[in-house]
């Protein structure tokens, strides 16, 4: 039996730590809900692309390092993105075919739900609702999953990430 090297660890966190700090980079006010759910979008390539390697436990380390970044309540995102990067870990065989619209529109939908997470948690907490536009990052996603896909596949070749 031979042990399969993993290479390109790196690699992955620095795309993490890039998504980190697009999520943290200030942006006028008027552009405060426009803003894409970058950890989420790498996130979710990664366990698409490396099921055995990114899933349920970088997805709560990933959360934990959101909600630390962004003020929110521990563990908020760390949650909601656990359990997205389970749903992605347990349907990657079928996202993976699917034509890279389709996968923007199962993208969209995977980034919907860790906003309902999210929101649930902070009217849990007795936040007030949220307004139209707190759904603009998930749209945003849509938008920008070919872009993140392309790139992120792109960087995993180059540097041989397996």
């Amino acid at each position: 039996m031979t042990l399969a090297r993993h290479h390109g660890g790196g690699i992955i966190l620095l795309t993490f730590v890039v998504a980190l700090l697009l999520t943290i980079v200030p942006l006028p006010e008027w552009a405060r809900y426009a803003r894409p759910d970058w950890v989420g979008l790498v996130l979710i390539y990664w366990c698409l692309a490396l099921p055995d390697r990114v899933g349920v436990i970088t997805g709560w380390f990933a959360g934990l390092l959101v909600d630390l970044v962004t003020g929110t309540i521990l563990g908020q995102h760390a949650l909601s993105l656990t359990i997205v990067a389970y749903l992605t870990q347990r349907l990657h065989q079928r996202i993976r075919l699917f034509p890279i619209l389709q996968q923007a529109f199962t993208v969209m939908i995977l980034l919907i739900l860790h906003q309902l997470l999210a929101l649930w948690i902070s009217r849990i907490i007795g936040r007030p609702g949220a307004p139209w536009y707190f759904w603009a990052p998930s749209l945003l996603g849509l938008l920008l999953w070919p872009v993140v896909f392309v790139l992120l596949r792109n960087m995993r070749h180059r540097f041989r990430v397996r």
